[in-house]
């Protein structure tokens, strides 16, 4: 799934760009600015708009001289396009959830990289951190099928591929604290999205 854009992902073209900058905004906008900020022409807007006006998905309001736009946030077909363009956050809360109803549950999940950053295209991998308990062991066979579940299930909720990195909660206290690149990267953009957070995990280093 492109993350990025991914109401354009699913309708492409001028009418999916036009509904992305709608669905992030509850601004009225005329026509040149709607065109502007979705990077399509004054032409292209003024073909799709009347039409996704007559569906329903769009409220005109004549000011004259010109007509303002937002998204009908009621319609059903609307809130489609604003869950779509909220597909990111979506994804993350329900790969966290998936690690839930794990029969060994992780001390934590971090998700970090470009999804965490908001930069994942189709083509971008999730990263993630799963930290172990320090009493599971690490050939434990229980544990690494909960962790494949859990990768699977979340590769099924984005579309992406999921690589994950697995380390122990001791472990991973340490290599927070580190001067890896990995790691600061992970302290810059990581977010937990089951367990501890990151500033648990490295609170007994610090504290």
């Amino acid at each position: 799934m492109d993350f990025v854009h991914p109401v354009q992902a699913v309708i492409p073209g001028a009418q999916g760009r036009v509904l992305a900058v709608l669905a992030e905004t509850t601004a009225e906008l005329n026509l040149s600015t709607l065109a502007r900020l979705a990077d399509v022409s004054v032409a292209q807007a003024s073909r799709v708009v009347p039409g996704l006006v007559e569906l329903g998905l769009v409220e005109r309001r004549e000011v004259r001289p010109s007509s303002l736009f937002r998204l009908a946030r009621e319609n059903v077909a609307a809130q489609a396009v604003i869950n779509l363009a909220r597909s990111r956050d979506t994804a993350l809360s329900r790969i966290g959830a998936a690690a839930d109803s794990l029969p060994l549950s992780p001390v934590s999940i971090i998700v970090f990289g470009s999804f965490a950053r908001s930069e994942a295209d189709e083509q971008s991998d999730v990263d993630a951190i799963v930290v172990r308990p320090d009493d599971v062991p690490e050939d434990d066979d229980a544990w690494a099928s909960a962790v494949e579940c859990w990768r699977n299930e979340a590769r099924a909720i984005t579309g992406n591929r999921v690589e994950v990195l697995e380390v122990s909660y001791a472990e991973v206290r340490t290599r927070l604290a580190s001067d890896m690149a990995l790691w600061r990267d992970v302290i810059r953009d990581g977010i937990a999205v089951h367990g501890l957070a990151i500033d648990e995990l490295l609170g007994p280093v610090n504290g």
